[in-house]
């Protein structure tokens, strides 16, 4: 899994980030079963998935 860098998830579509989303939330899940302890790997991976949603919150903000 890849860094995502919140330049390069603006660049996305919101269905891209949607997908992203899923894959990176089915990656950390599969980390957590078969590991208890953080790794770096999991710790990049929530980091990516706050960037998303947080891309994902101030542009409804910015809708309404």
């Amino acid at each position: 899994m890849a860094i995502i860098r919140m330049a390069d998830a603006r660049k996305l579509s919101v269905k891209e980030r949607q997908e992203k989303l899923h894959e990176i939330s089915l990656a950390l899940l599969k980390g957590q079963v078969t590991a208890h302890k953080a790794t770096a790997k999991t710790k990049e991976l929530k980091r990516a998935r706050a960037r998303l949603l947080t891309l994902a919150q101030h542009e409804e903000a910015k809708k309404a």
